[in-house]
Protein backbone atom coordinates (compact mmCIF):
# COMPACT_ATOMS: atom_id res chain seq x y z
CA UNK A 1 0.00 0.00 0.00
CA UNK A 2 1.86 3.37 -0.90
CA UNK A 3 -0.32 5.55 1.50
CA UNK A 4 -3.70 4.70 3.42
CA UNK A 5 -6.13 7.48 5.93
CA UNK A 6 -8.04 6.05 8.74
CA UNK A 7 -10.74 7.74 10.15
CA UNK A 8 -9.37 11.26 8.83
CA UNK A 9 -11.17 14.32 10.01
CA UNK A 10 -10.29 17.68 9.29
CA UNK A 11 -12.39 21.10 11.11
CA UNK A 12 -11.97 24.66 10.41
CA UNK A 13 -13.14 27.18 12.34
CA UNK A 14 -14.83 26.84 15.79
CA UNK A 15 -18.69 27.28 17.07
CA UNK A 16 -21.06 28.23 14.26
CA UNK A 17 -18.29 28.94 11.57
CA UNK A 18 -17.20 25.78 12.12
CA UNK A 19 -16.87 23.58 8.94
CA UNK A 20 -16.04 19.78 8.34
CA UNK A 21 -13.90 19.43 5.44
CA UNK A 22 -13.37 15.65 6.17
CA UNK A 23 -15.82 13.59 8.32
CA UNK A 24 -13.95 10.46 9.14
CA UNK A 25 -12.61 9.42 5.95
CA UNK A 26 -10.39 5.91 5.55
CA UNK A 27 -8.72 5.22 2.36
CA UNK A 28 -6.25 2.90 0.95
CA UNK A 29 -4.07 4.40 -2.52
CA UNK A 30 -2.41 1.21 -3.92
CA UNK A 31 1.18 1.03 -5.15
CA UNK A 32 1.75 1.51 -8.69
CA UNK A 33 -1.62 3.12 -9.14
CA UNK A 34 -3.25 5.84 -10.85
CA UNK A 35 -6.09 7.25 -8.49
CA UNK A 36 -8.16 10.41 -9.03
CA UNK A 37 -10.00 12.26 -6.26
CA UNK A 38 -13.33 13.79 -7.41
CA UNK A 39 -16.33 15.67 -5.45
CA UNK A 40 -17.89 19.11 -6.14
CA UNK A 41 -16.82 22.15 -5.00
CA UNK A 42 -16.67 21.81 -1.43
CA UNK A 43 -16.72 17.77 -0.95
CA UNK A 44 -12.76 18.08 0.86
CA UNK A 45 -11.06 16.66 -2.17
CA UNK A 46 -7.97 18.57 -2.01
CA UNK A 47 -8.04 18.79 2.10
CA UNK A 48 -7.27 14.84 1.80
CA UNK A 49 -4.78 15.39 -0.68
CA UNK A 50 -3.01 18.01 1.25
CA UNK A 51 -3.30 15.91 4.91
CA UNK A 52 -1.93 12.71 2.46
CA UNK A 53 0.95 15.03 1.43
CA UNK A 54 1.81 16.02 4.59
CA UNK A 55 0.50 19.82 3.67
CA UNK A 56 -2.09 20.26 6.06
CA UNK A 57 -2.69 18.52 9.29
CA UNK A 58 -5.53 16.92 10.04
CA UNK A 59 -7.53 17.60 13.43
CA UNK A 60 -8.22 13.67 14.15
CA UNK A 61 -7.24 10.49 12.26
CA UNK A 62 -4.10 8.67 10.81
CA UNK A 63 -2.05 9.29 7.89
CA UNK A 64 0.02 6.31 6.42
CA UNK A 65 3.25 6.88 3.85
CA UNK A 66 3.43 3.37 3.00
CA UNK A 67 4.48 2.05 7.03
CA UNK A 68 4.96 5.29 8.30
CA UNK A 69 2.62 6.97 10.02
CA UNK A 70 3.11 11.02 9.67
CA UNK A 71 1.60 12.02 12.27
CA UNK A 72 4.01 10.98 14.76
CA UNK A 73 6.99 13.11 12.81
CA UNK A 74 8.48 16.54 14.23
CA UNK A 75 8.83 19.44 11.83
CA UNK A 76 12.53 18.04 10.35
CA UNK A 77 11.22 14.46 9.22
CA UNK A 78 8.24 15.60 8.02
CA UNK A 79 10.38 18.08 5.58
CA UNK A 80 12.75 15.29 5.02
CA UNK A 81 9.89 12.55 3.75
CA UNK A 82 8.19 15.33 1.80
CA UNK A 83 11.47 16.23 0.23
CA UNK A 84 12.42 12.88 -0.37
CA UNK A 85 9.48 10.18 -0.83
CA UNK A 86 6.43 12.73 -2.47
CA UNK A 87 5.78 14.41 -5.44
CA UNK A 88 3.78 17.21 -6.56
CA UNK A 89 2.07 18.28 -9.55
CA UNK A 90 -0.03 21.67 -8.71
CA UNK A 91 -2.45 23.23 -11.10
CA UNK A 92 -0.13 27.19 -11.20
CA UNK A 93 2.99 25.13 -12.52
CA UNK A 94 4.94 26.42 -9.26
CA UNK A 95 8.08 26.82 -11.95
CA UNK A 96 10.88 29.50 -11.18
CA UNK A 97 10.69 32.38 -13.82
CA UNK A 98 14.53 32.72 -13.56
CA UNK A 99 15.56 29.44 -13.84
CA UNK A 100 15.26 27.47 -16.89
CA UNK A 101 13.66 24.39 -17.59
CA UNK A 102 16.40 22.07 -16.78
CA UNK A 103 17.08 24.23 -12.96
CA UNK A 104 13.35 23.58 -12.00
CA UNK A 105 13.63 20.04 -12.91
CA UNK A 106 16.66 19.45 -11.15
CA UNK A 107 15.42 22.02 -8.05
CA UNK A 108 14.23 19.80 -5.24
CA UNK A 109 17.48 17.27 -5.81
CA UNK A 110 19.51 20.43 -5.37
CA UNK A 111 18.17 21.68 -2.55
CA UNK A 112 18.16 18.19 -0.99
CA UNK A 113 22.19 17.99 -1.50
CA UNK A 114 21.52 15.01 -4.31
CA UNK A 115 22.84 14.08 -7.69
CA UNK A 116 20.33 13.02 -10.44
CA UNK A 117 20.57 9.34 -11.47
CA UNK A 118 21.55 10.22 -14.63
CA UNK A 119 19.77 7.34 -16.67
CA UNK A 120 16.73 8.60 -14.86
CA UNK A 121 16.67 12.20 -15.54
CA UNK A 122 17.56 10.98 -18.87
CA UNK A 123 14.40 8.76 -19.27
CA UNK A 124 11.82 11.80 -17.67
CA UNK A 125 13.12 13.87 -19.76
CA UNK A 126 12.74 11.80 -23.15
CA UNK A 127 9.51 11.09 -21.66
CA UNK A 128 8.25 14.42 -21.63
CA UNK A 129 9.90 15.43 -24.64
CA UNK A 130 11.73 18.28 -23.55
CA UNK A 131 14.92 17.97 -24.50
CA UNK A 132 14.69 20.61 -26.38
CA UNK A 133 13.55 22.66 -24.35
CA UNK A 134 15.74 22.40 -21.23
CA UNK A 135 17.94 25.92 -21.25
CA UNK A 136 14.27 27.61 -22.12
CA UNK A 137 13.15 29.59 -18.98
CA UNK A 138 8.77 29.50 -17.96
CA UNK A 139 8.34 32.44 -19.78
CA UNK A 140 9.55 30.99 -23.33
CA UNK A 141 7.33 27.93 -22.96
CA UNK A 142 3.56 26.88 -23.65
CA UNK A 143 1.18 25.99 -21.00
CA UNK A 144 1.70 22.61 -22.03
CA UNK A 145 5.43 22.39 -21.82
CA UNK A 146 5.90 24.32 -18.33
CA UNK A 147 3.22 21.78 -16.95
CA UNK A 148 5.23 18.88 -18.21
CA UNK A 149 8.58 20.51 -16.85
CA UNK A 150 6.52 20.52 -13.35
CA UNK A 151 5.28 17.14 -13.98
CA UNK A 152 9.46 15.96 -14.86
CA UNK A 153 10.33 17.94 -11.36
CA UNK A 154 7.95 15.54 -9.65
CA UNK A 155 9.46 12.26 -11.16
CA UNK A 156 13.07 12.47 -11.76
CA UNK A 157 13.66 12.11 -7.63
CA UNK A 158 11.32 9.04 -7.88
CA UNK A 159 9.36 9.98 -5.30
CA UNK A 160 6.87 6.78 -3.28
CA UNK A 161 3.64 9.48 -4.39
CA UNK A 162 3.41 11.93 -6.57
CA UNK A 163 0.36 13.95 -6.06
CA UNK A 164 -1.31 16.15 -8.71
CA UNK A 165 -4.08 18.90 -7.53
CA UNK A 166 -5.92 20.02 -11.40
CA UNK A 167 -2.96 19.54 -13.11
CA UNK A 168 -5.11 19.83 -16.12
CA UNK A 169 -7.07 23.15 -15.12
CA UNK A 170 -5.00 25.84 -16.69
CA UNK A 171 -4.20 23.87 -19.79
CA UNK A 172 -6.38 24.08 -23.14
CA UNK A 173 -7.41 20.30 -24.63
CA UNK A 174 -4.42 19.57 -26.28
CA UNK A 175 -1.79 20.30 -23.48
CA UNK A 176 -4.28 18.77 -21.03
CA UNK A 177 -4.27 15.46 -22.78
CA UNK A 178 -0.55 15.12 -23.62
CA UNK A 179 0.07 15.79 -19.61
CA UNK A 180 -2.35 13.42 -18.47
CA UNK A 181 -1.26 10.97 -21.04
CA UNK A 182 2.48 11.40 -19.35
CA UNK A 183 1.24 10.67 -16.02
CA UNK A 184 -0.79 7.48 -17.37
CA UNK A 185 2.49 6.65 -18.93
CA UNK A 186 4.38 7.26 -15.90
CA UNK A 187 2.43 4.84 -13.82
CA UNK A 188 2.44 2.17 -16.79
CA UNK A 189 5.62 1.86 -17.46
CA UNK A 190 7.68 3.03 -14.21
CA UNK A 191 5.31 1.75 -11.97
CA UNK A 192 4.48 5.41 -10.39
CA UNK A 193 1.82 5.57 -7.82
CA UNK A 194 0.17 8.87 -8.41
CA UNK A 195 -3.32 10.50 -6.68
CA UNK A 196 -4.92 13.60 -8.36
CA UNK A 197 -7.71 15.80 -7.68
CA UNK A 198 -9.74 16.36 -10.71
CA UNK A 199 -13.35 17.57 -11.67
CA UNK A 200 -12.77 16.70 -15.21
CA UNK A 201 -14.62 13.37 -16.09
CA UNK A 202 -12.08 13.14 -19.12
CA UNK A 203 -8.98 13.37 -16.94
CA UNK A 204 -10.48 10.68 -14.62
CA UNK A 205 -10.85 8.27 -17.30
CA UNK A 206 -7.06 8.40 -17.64
CA UNK A 207 -7.09 6.66 -14.36
CA UNK A 208 -7.36 3.27 -12.66
CA UNK A 209 -9.88 3.94 -10.47
CA UNK A 210 -11.97 7.05 -9.08
CA UNK A 211 -12.53 7.78 -5.60
CA UNK A 212 -15.74 10.15 -5.14
CA UNK A 213 -16.63 12.32 -2.10
CA UNK A 214 -19.25 14.13 -0.80
CA UNK A 215 -19.42 16.94 1.90
CA UNK A 216 -16.69 15.22 3.39
CA UNK A 217 -17.26 11.86 3.54
CA UNK A 218 -16.59 8.82 0.94
CA UNK A 219 -19.14 7.91 -2.02
CA UNK A 220 -18.08 5.61 -3.66
CA UNK A 221 -15.51 4.66 -5.81
CA UNK A 222 -15.40 3.70 -9.55
CA UNK A 223 -12.54 0.95 -10.94
CA UNK A 224 -11.46 1.12 -14.69
CA UNK A 225 -13.36 4.28 -14.98
CA UNK A 226 -14.75 5.84 -18.00
CA UNK A 227 -15.73 9.26 -18.93
CA UNK A 228 -19.08 8.05 -19.42
CA UNK A 229 -19.57 6.09 -16.26
CA UNK A 230 -18.04 8.68 -14.37
CA UNK A 231 -20.39 11.63 -15.44
CA UNK A 232 -22.91 9.21 -14.80
CA UNK A 233 -21.94 8.89 -11.44
CA UNK A 234 -21.79 12.42 -10.67
CA UNK A 235 -24.60 13.21 -11.97
CA UNK A 236 -26.69 10.47 -9.50
CA UNK A 237 -24.58 12.55 -6.86
CA UNK A 238 -25.70 15.64 -7.61
CA UNK A 239 -29.44 14.31 -7.92
CA UNK A 240 -28.81 13.23 -4.39
CA UNK A 241 -27.57 16.44 -2.98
Amino acid sequence: MAARVVDLTKVYGTGMAEVRALDGVTLDIGAGEFTAVMGPSGSGKSTLMHCCAALDTPTAGEVYLGDTEIGGLDDKRLTRLRRERIGFVFQSFNLIPTLTAEENILLPLSIAGRRPDREWYDTVIDTVSLRDRLRHRPNQLSGGQQQRVAVARALVSRPAIVFADEPTGNLDSRSGAEVLALLRRSVAEFGQTIVMVSHDPVAAGYTDRVVFLADGRLAGELREPTREAVLERMAAQEAGR
